[in-house]
């Protein structure tokens, strides 16, 4: 192929995306509504296309750009000359990188042994894979379904010698929550024990939220709270960056250095990394570094007043629409939708009927499935929202597009994942199922229409299955699923 056939047929493959500009995508991408951002951006990865992050010694350029913008992340979360930092490749590499930390402080101290991780059962799942891959035992306190928020007491009660890390969000991601970090960091630091606030979605907008505006914290949540030992917030959302670049603080050089990772013992060169990447690319970095020289500290301020203020309509909708409710109490630029229970049946609007009927209105709409928590209780099904400085461009079309969504579903009941499992796995015994290999997983997905091009169109069905299937299989679907889609 020629170079134009390449970039054409490359055209062709991004006209199957979700749209990533424009503010029709409610989820993942987090546009600033400013071209020339995206332009700087691109004129930075271009400079630094051929860099290669694994040494600052030789790319010089890496160690000044990474200092910088290290440095305007400490002074937006109040972090003081003991806070040291580091950039990631995104927010699952800096909470991976928190744990490790707290871990290896953690074995200094009592040599044997397996240390817990405590958190709310809504923290995010980059947590959960950190525990999985770094021996860690994950203790999960559950938070109320009503507000998608832990209640201090529960978690402080989890505290002992053995926890090497207590984790809150600021918010949480799946309900915009604000979990109480000043109570649990001054509990965590009277107790010794590593806390860590995980503000990797939230965090480069909550600094600059106005404080007259809804959604504004409620109480103080970075650096600025004593206790707090380390904090994640990438740059890739509300930093406005490309992917992948973030953030990971933490107080106390001595303690930060058990993040590092050094051998000299092998016949190459000594290799010395911060992160878990080795040979890393410098160019999101750059392009972080760009947007947040340009932007300085007016420039977010200003993209984040906009976001307060669509925000704040959008949570005013959707608490005026009959059989919808706004989970708890939003912090920041995120939105949970729910059921509204407290109304007849025939009124109630289904947050997973809701997001499909969404999509006929040019809205997507982030489906987010019931779970059950550790102590038996359920967190409900909810819509996800992320809100952007480009959604004041299309509000106005928003807002009433909500309401007619919740007119077309009105009444539905939400689907029955149990009678949908049972169509499909009722020639599979219980052992086939505990141990599905590849092509019986196939065979599973493809009598789900999973496979079909537009298998993934309405995605309520699929929400239920997750809802009613037991974890590990609904984990072993997606898994072939996923998987199944790249080999094809």
């Amino acid at each position: 192929m020629n170079p134009q056939d390449v970039i054409a047929r490359l055209a062709e493959l991004r006209a199957l995306d979700a749209p990533t500009h424009g503010g029709r995508l409610l989820s993942y991408v987090y546009d600033s509504g400013r071209p020339e951002l995206d332009e700087l951006a691109a004129a930075a990865v271009r400079t630094m296309q051929p860099v290669n992050g694994l040494d600052p010694t030789t790319f010089r350029s890496v160690a000044v750009i990474e200092r910088e913008l290290v440095d305007f992340a400490r002074s937006v979360f109040h972090a003081d000359d003991e806070v040291v930092g580091t950039a990631t490749s995104g927010g699952t590499e800096s909470c991976i990188l928190a744990v490790k930390t707290a871990r290896d402080a953690w074995r200094a101290r009592h040599r044997s042994g397996t240390p817990r991780l405590v958190a709310p059962t809504t923290v995010h799942a980059a947590f959960r894979k950190a525990a999985a891959l770094l021996d860690v035992a994950l203790d999960l306190v559950p938070v109320d379904p009503s507000t998608g928020r832990p209640d201090a007491s529960a978690v402080i009660e989890r505290l002992g010698d053995d926890v090497a890390l207590v984790v809150v969000s600021a918010p949480s991601y799946p309900y915009a929550t604000l979990d109480p970090v000043v109570e649990v960091a001054a509990a965590a630091l009277a107790a010794g024990v590593d806390l860590h606030v995980d503000a990797c979605i939230g965090g480069f907008a909550l600094a600059f939220w106005p404080q007259h505006a809804a959604g504004a914290p409620a109480h103080p949540w970075d650096f600025a709270v004593p206790g707090v030992t380390s904090l994640s917030a990438d740059l890739h959302k509300y930093g406005y960056a490309p992917k992948g670049v973030s953030v990971l603080l933490q107080r106390g050089r001595d303690r930060q250095r058990h993040q590092w990772f050094a051998t000299s013992a092998w016949p190459g060169y000594p290799v010395v990394n911060a992160t878990l990447l080795g040979s890393k690319s410098a160019a999101p970095l750059a392009a972080a570094w760009a947007i947040t020289s340009v932007l300085g500290v007016e420039g977010f301020r200003e993209l984040t007043d906009s976001m307060a203020a669509s925000t704040g309509r959008i949570v005013e909708a959707i608490d005026a629409i009959e059989g919808l409710s706004v989970v708890g109490r939003p912090t920041g630029p995120m939105v949970a939708v729910a059921v509204d229970a407290s109304v007849p049946a025939d009124r109630r609007v289904d947050p997973h009927l809701w997001a499909d009927a969404m999509r006929d209105y040019g809205f997507v709409v982030q489906l987010q499935p019931a779970s059950i928590q550790p102590d038996g209780s359920w967190l409900p099904s909810t819509a996800h929202l992320t809100i952007t400085p480009v959604t004041e461009q299309v509000v106005d079309e928003l807002v009433p597009a909500a309401a007619a969504a919740a007119d077309a579903v009105r009444g539905m009941p939400h689907l029955d994942g149990a009678a949908l499992a049972q169509g499909l796995l009722g020639g599979f015994e219980p052992d086939d199922l505990r141990h599905l290999n590849s092509d019986a997983a196939v065979e599973i997905l493809r009598a789900a229409g999973l496979l079909e091009p537009s298998g993934l169109g309405a995605l309520a069905p699929v929400l239920a299955l997750v809802e009613a299937l037991p974890s590990e299989l609904v984990e072993r679907l997606l898994i072939e699923l996923l998987a199944v889609g790249l080999e094809r």
